[in-house]
């Protein structure tokens, strides 16, 4: 399980192919759309998102609009609760 949320969090987290210098704006810009795009792909609301990650809805939207300063473990929060709404492949 631990593998798949890395995995995740390398897709999700900006610059994995940017070159340096980065700035913070750009990157929490690129990170909440990131989450977004995954969240819709996986057919999730905000709100479910928010139940299932314990993040409340309104700083979710933060996130998502590129506001939100997200920690590490929050990242890590949503990247789980996004994971686990995934299809699964048979």
């Amino acid at each position: 399980m631990l593998e798949e949320v890395v995995d995740f969090a390398g897709e999700a987290l900006p610059g994995a192919s940017a070159v340096p210098p980065y700035s913070e704006t750009e990157f929490l810009a690129e990170l909440g759309e990131r989450v977004r795009s995954s969240r819709m792909r996986c057919d999730l609301s905000r709100r479910e998102l928010a139940r299932r990650s314990g993040i409340s809805e309104r700083y979710i939207a933060q996130i998502e609009g590129g506001k939100g300063n997200v920690s590490v473990v929050l990242l890590l929060r949503l990247a789980s609760a996004i994971h686990r709404s995934q299809p699964q492949a048979a």
